[in-house]
C-alpha cells in the first residue's frame, strides 16, 4: 500500500472543488486537492519514488509499486511558463517523501490570476483503489491526504 502525503501545507478540498472539469472531474484520476498557504514555500515529495515528469507548475513521482502521483502546483499555471516556479530536483531523481521538488509562491500565482488550488492525484488509479481521502480540514506536508491499495 501506498501512503500519499501532502506536498504543501494548506488546506485539504477535495478534487471537485479545483476550479479546473479536468482534475474536478477525476478525469486524470481519483484524489483530493489543497489550497496553500499564502506564502512562498516548497512542493515536496508526496511518497518515495523517482522523478518521472517535471514541469515548473507540476511532476509526478512513482514509488516502488509503480504507483504514479501528480502534484499540479495551482490550475492553468503552465500558462506562467515557469516564472515564479523553480526547479529543486531534476527529472529521472529518486527522492524521498519530504523532499522539496519545486519552490514557488501561490501569492504570485492568484497575483497573476490563476488559482493557486493543487490536485494530488493518483495516476492511472480508480476510486475504489484509495482508502480515507482527505478532503477537508488543514494540512502541513507531510501529512497523510490518501491511501492507495
Amino acid at each position: 500500500m501506498t501512503t500519499v502525503t501532502s506536498p504543501i501545507a494548506g488546506r485539504a478540498i477535495g478534487l471537485a472543488a479545483v476550479p479546473d472539469p479536468v482534475f474536478s472531474g477525476a478525469m486524470v484520476g481519483p484524489g483530493t486537492a489543497v489550497d496553500p498557504v499564502r506564502e512562498p514555500g516548497e512542493a515536496v515529495s508526496p511518497v518515495d519514488g523517482v522523478i518521472v515528469s517535471l514541469h515548473p507548475h507540476a511532476f509526478v513521482v512513482v514509488d516502488a509499486e509503480g504507483h504514479g502521483v501528480l502534484t499540479h502546483l495551482g490550475i492553468d499555471t503552465v500558462q506562467l511558463n515557469g516564472e515564479g516556479f523553480e526547479l529543486l530536483v531534476n527529472k529521472g531523481d529518486t527522492v524521498t517523501r519530504g523532499q522539496a521538488v519545486i519552490r514557488w509562491n501561490p501569492v504570485a500565482v492568484e497575483e497573476a490570476g490563476k488559482s493557486p488550488v493543487c490536485p494530488i492525484v493518483a495516476l492511472e488509479a480508480t476510486a475504489d483503489s484509495l482508502g480515507s481521502v482527505r478532503e477537508d480540514g488543514d494540512v502541513k506536508a507531510g501529512d497523510e491526504l490518501f491511501s492507495w491499495q
